[in-house]
């Protein structure tokens, strides 16, 4: 069978435009094609959980206007399927003058987004909401939430199946040949013929765009998150989110606290560079995957401005005591003895050729192909409208 669309990646970004596509167009014939051996199995399944509410991205861009409505349709869809969640909110927490008076910019930004019942909090105001905080100023953002994407996106899978989509696992891509009709995908699990491919692989969707002849004009550049889980009988120290103010120059947000959905509490991540694509652990390794970012004329570019703190980031992951003491920052109380080495993630980073951070999502459509080439955090908040996104930039010849 030649199906109208194959979808390339089983996490939350591909499950969610199967599923939609397969809602608005009951007769379409899809496919989504896993590599592992089962969905949600990488950047899905290792995140936070978090529902963003979209404080932190420029006004205007897509990721804010995609985040702050994926929010609210994600715990609307939480609600409706009985997927656990829960609105908890966060407090973003200055610990000096300089980040106090950059909450102001992060106010003007969220009330540009669109974000309701933000309110900027006194040292008083926070110990009442989190009564263990540190920090001498804070911005209460009151949509955030939390939920298991993993549960998620099985959901997705199932409504998509259940609307006659395919999901192989076991389909790892090894290639394309091109014919007059469509593309035929080479997998493990044998050839795939399809007309139209949407490429969500996610930490490999650059790799993807070049084995079907297309230049991505990015490299995506695996960075390792690490978490620690605050002991059990220590807990009480944290009631809901507890974040730092985020330096403007990087993507990430910097080590914070995370009551999970299952009521454990955990900090982190950091952010070190992962020498594999997919290297949960400090062993995980892959000489060819390594080399292929340190050859990277835009990765050597952005590693010579930022240097420096990715020596601060490799140093907290080695030594203990520092990553406590960033977590000190925003808990005065938590001790090292307190702090058990917990999980991982690795987020795909996306670095232009000129060594730029690539901040905002990025689709670059080919001729029978769209590659979704930058969908970082917070994608699974988004992903719903995501999904819609990518279904609009489907030729209508495929989809009709």
């Amino acid at each position: 069978m030649t199906y109208d669309i194959a979808v390339i990646g089983g996490g939350i970004v591909g499950l969610s435009f199967a599923m939609q596509a397969t809602e608005q167009f009951p007769r379409l014939r899809l496919v989504v094609l896993e590599k592992e051996d089962g969905v949600a199995r990488h950047q899905t399944g290792h995140n936070s959980g978090v529902i963003h509410s979209g404080v932190y991205y420029k006004a205007g861009s897509l990721k804010a206007r995609l985040c702050v409505l994926g929010a609210r349709e994600m715990v609307e869809f939480c609600s409706r399927h009985g997927i656990p969640h829960e609105v908890c909110g966060k407090l973003i927490v200055a610990t000096n003058a300089e980040e106090a008076a950059r909450l102001d910019d992060l106010l003007a930004r969220g009330v540009a987004n669109g974000l309701e019942g933000l309110r900027l909090l006194s040292h008083q105001e926070m110990l009442e909401i989190e009564p263990h905080v540190g920090g001498v100023r804070a911005l209460k953002v009151p949509s955030t939430g939390i939920t298991d994407y993993a549960l998620v996106t099985a959901k997705y899978a199932e409504l998509a199946t259940g609307r006659g989509a395919e999901v192989k696992t076991g389909a790892g891509v090894a290639g394309f040949s091109r014919s007059r009709n469509g593309v035929v995908v080479r997998t493990r699990a044998g050839d795939v013929s399809a007309r139209y491919v949407v490429n969500c692989a996610g930490l490999y969707s650059d790799r993807v765009a070049r084995m079907a002849g297309d230049d991505p004009g990015m490299i995506l550049v695996p960075f390792r998150g690490e978490y620690y889980d605050l002991a059990a009988a220590r807990q009480e120290l944290v009631r809901a989110l507890i974040y730092p103010v985020p330096d403007p120059q990087y993507p990430f947000l910097g080590v914070h606290f995370t009551r999970r959905i299952q009521g454990n509490v955990d900090a982190g991540p950091n952010a070190v560079l992962a020498f594999r694509r997919e290297g949960y652990r400090w062993r995980d390794f892959d000489l060819g995957e390594a080399m292929e970012v340190f050859l990277d004329a835009g990765f050597r570019a952005m590693a010579r401005q930022h240097w420096k703190n990715g020596l601060k980031e490799f140093r907290r992951s080695l030594r203990k005591r520092e990553f406590v003491r960033s977590c000190q920052r925003l808990v005065p109380e938590v001790r090292m003895e307190d702090m058990t080495p917990g999980g991982s993630g690795v987020r795909a980073q996306a670095v232009a050729a000129d060594g730029a951070l690539v901040d905002d999502f990025r689709f670059v459509a080919r001729e029978r192909f769209l590659h979704v080439l930058n969908v970082p955090s917070p994608a699974a908040t988004a992903s719903l409208p995501i999904g819609r996104e990518i279904l609009k930039m489907v030729p209508a010849e495929i989809t009709g």
